[in-house]
């Protein structure tokens, strides 16, 4: 950026000041056997460069984007389930497309047990990614938390709880955040009173597969809510969940999201192959207090190796339309949308078109002070 550019910038920042931002959450970013087979390269090098070229644009112009990294990143010999171990470069390929949050509380993160636990966190430190819901030992987790995000000028606190580990247990001083209502009672509480404006609790629960939200995935829904959270936002059953707008009695909004399905993955059955992303829109009132304004979902597909691209690749539903893929896709959206059109409450589809390239700081400011570029 030039030097008259970031004049501009801080010129209209002083005029403006900062009244919206946005946040976009996707669901669990997968590694399985066969995606790190097509990500080989030989020689020990695997390539996922391409994997997230057609949202990336979308993941980039958010002030800030937050995924479910539901593998460790455990070093050789990499595998596929049911014992995950990623590449690190798969690492690389997610933050290259935008993403500034990792999320590592899910039922994954001991797969390689403890050592896997703390190799992943060496390798989100040395490329400076926040990350969240794992540390190396309890002294950590109390110098990391609470985790206060200044997102655009908002001051947005971030949690990352798990249901369980597959029955696998520390052996040593790290920490999981497993879901427990008491420590999550005093971590919601100790957020706001350190200054967070808002907060979002991202939680690994659920049963696989079931596209309804089960009565324990509910109930603690009603007990976040109530201990004031913003937003809510799940994982773990790798297939779409719904998604509510609820109002509370002082007429803040809580977005509740039950699960956001697979981000990226190998799994094959009509609902696992896609997921959704969603938008979190944050504004400002006349009186200057931050509440959450709005949401919205985009629907992606993963498109697997073919003989054009020897990479999985992840794509927004509506560039999915040819051969046997499209007819996969189409199978998977409208499965999606027969959920999301009964069951959602106040969060519809985003259908505005994706851009080719990402925005510069620039356009980005340009874009959300006045919301005149087009897309």
């Amino acid at each position: 950026m030039t030097l008259l550019h970031l004049l501009l910038l801080s010129f209209v920042s002083m005029l403006f000041g900062s009244e919206k931002a946005d946040i976009v959450f996707a669901g669990d970013a997968m590694q399985h056997k066969a995606q790190i087979d097509a990500a080989s390269r030989g020689d020990g090098v695997y390539d996922y460069s391409d994997c997230f070229t057609a949202l990336s644009p979308y993941i980039s112009d958010a002030d800030y984007a937050v995924v479910n990294l539901e593998t460790p990143l455990g070093g050789e010999p990499y595998s596929g389930y049911p014992c995950f171990s990623a590449p690190d470069s798969y690492l690389d390929a997610l933050t290259d497309a935008g993403f500034d949050m990792m999320l590592t509380a899910n039922n994954h993160t001991l797969d390689k047990r403890d050592r896997g636990l703390v190799r992943t966190l060496d390798k989100l430190d040395e490329r400076n990614v926040t990350h969240l819901g794992t540390y190396r030992n309890a002294a950590e987790r109390d110098s990391m938390l609470p985790m206060i995000v200044d997102i655009a000028g908002f001051k947005v606190g971030f949690l990352n709880y798990t249901y369980g580990t597959n029955g696998i247990k520390l052996n040593s001083d790290a920490v999981v955040d497993y879901i427990d209502r008491d420590k999550m009672a005093r971590d919601i509480a100790r957020t706001r009173s350190c200054g967070a404006e808002l907060i979002a609790v991202c939680v690994h629960w659920g049963l696989e597969y079931q596209l309804l939200p089960s009565p324990a995935q509910r109930q603690l829904a009603d007990f976040l809510v109530e201990q004031g959270v913003d937003m809510i936002i799940g994982g773990h059953p790798h297939v779409i969940q719904p998604m509510e707008m609820r109002r509370r009695a002082d007429g803040s909004n809580v977005v509740v999201v039950y699960s956001l399905g697979n981000f990226i993955s190998n799994m094959k059955t009509v609902d696992t192959r896609g997921g959704a992303m969603v938008k979190v829109n944050l504004e400002r009132d006349d009186e200057g207090r931050a509440h959450v304004a709005s949401a919205d979902y985009r629907l992606v597909f993963t498109v697997p190796p073919s003989a054009a691209s020897g990479n999985f690749r992840l794509v927004p539903v509506e560039n999915c339309t040819k051969g046997d893929v499209g007819a996969k896709c189409k199978a998977f959206t409208q499965s999606a949308e027969r959920i999301f059109n009964k069951h959602n409450v106040g969060i519809g589809r985003d259908t505005v078109t994706i851009r080719q390239q990402k925005m510069t700081p620039l356009e980005k400011f340009l874009y959300k002070t006045f919301g005149a570029l087009q897309k």
